[in-house]
C-alpha cells in the first residue's frame, strides 16, 4: 500500500502553551486508524494541524509524499481531505439538501466510486426523507449522518472523524459504525477519533495512542486488546 499521509515530529501549540511535542503517524491508503487518548492529550490539536486551522511551530505533515502542513484549509481539501467535525457543525440555517452541495467537490480519475447527492441518499436514506429540513431541526443522530455525507460529498481520499460517535443513542452509534464500515470496504481511508473503544478495535488497522502530546504506543487491535497496560493507563477503560 502506499502511504497517504505522513506525520513526522509535529509540535504545535496555542502562544506560549506547547501542546504537541513531536507527534508521529502515517495512514496507508484504505487503512483506517485511531487517535486513542484521554480528553487533552493533543488529539484535536494535531486534527486543526492537519486541516490547516492551527500552524505547527515544526515538523512535517505529507500527502503522497507533498508537503502541505503550511497549506491553506480549502487547498487541502483539494488534495482529498474530509472533515466530519467534533460537534458536527452543520450549517443550522440550510436545508439538509443545500449542507450536502454548499462543499460538494466532483472529482475525476481515481480508485474510489465518485460521491453524488444520490449516491449520499442511497447511503443514508435518512437524510433524503429529510432532505427539505433546516440543519438545526435534525436530531443528534441526523446530523452525524449529515455531516459525513457533507464531507463524502467533497470527494475526499481521506476522511476525519472527530469524536464520530459522541452523545448519540445506542442505536445511532451502531448506524455510524455500520457506515464506516461500509466506507472502508470500498476503500477509503479513515482516521477516528472516539471513546468508543469496542467497535474501533473492530474496525480499525492501526492504533495510535497519545498521551501529553505525543505518541505512546501504536499497534494492530490484536495487540492493543492484549495490553490491559496501556488500555487501563492512557484510555482509563
Amino acid at each position: 500500500m502506499n502511504t497517504l499521509l505522513k506525520v513526522h515530529g509535529l509540535k504545535a501549540g496555542y502562544g506560549a502553551a506547547q501542546v504537541l511535542f513531536g507527534v508521529d503517524f502515517s495512514v496507508e491508503e484504505g487503512q483506517v486508524v485511531t487517535l486513542l487518548g484521554r480528553n487533552g492529550m493533543g488529539r484535536s490539536t494535531t486534527i486543526k494541524c492537519l486541516f490547516g486551522l492551527l500552524p505547527p511551530s515544526s515538523g512535517e505533515i505529507s500527502m503522497d509524499g507533498r508537503r502541505v502542513e503550511r497549506l491553506a484549509s480549502h487547498q487541502l481539501a483539494k488534495l482529498g481531505l474530509g472533515l466530519v467535525p467534533e460537534g458536527r457543525q452543520v450549517f443550522p440555517n440550510l436545508t439538509v439538501e443545500e449542507n450536502l452541495i454548499a462543499t460538494a467537490r466532483m472529482r475525476s480519475g481515481g480508485k474510489l466510486k465518485p460521491w453524488t447527492l444520490d449516491r449520499v441518499y442511497g447511503f443514508f436514506p435518512r437524510l433524503k426523507e429529510r432532505r427539505s429540513n433546516l440543519g438545526s431541526q435534525l436530531s443528534g443522530g441526523e446530523q452525524q449522518m449529515l455531516a459525513i455525507g457533507r464531507a463524502l460529498m467533497t470527494n475526499p481520499r481521506l476522511v476525519v472523524l472527530d469524536e464520530a460517535t459522541e452523545g448519540l443513542a445506542p442505536i445511532i452509534r451502531a448506524e455510524i459504525w455500520r457506515s464506516l464500515g461500509e466506507l472502508k470496504a470500498e476503500g477509503l481511508s479513515l482516521i477516528v477519533i472516539d471513546k468508543n473503544l469496542g467497535p474501533l478495535l473492530e474496525l480499525a488497522d492501526k492504533h495510535y495512542v497519545m498521551e501529553k502530546g505525543v505518541v505512546v504506543w501504536s499497534g494492530d487491535s490484536a495487540g492493543l486488546r492484549a495490553n490491559s497496560r496501556i488500555v487501563h493507563e492512557y484510555l482509563g477503560v
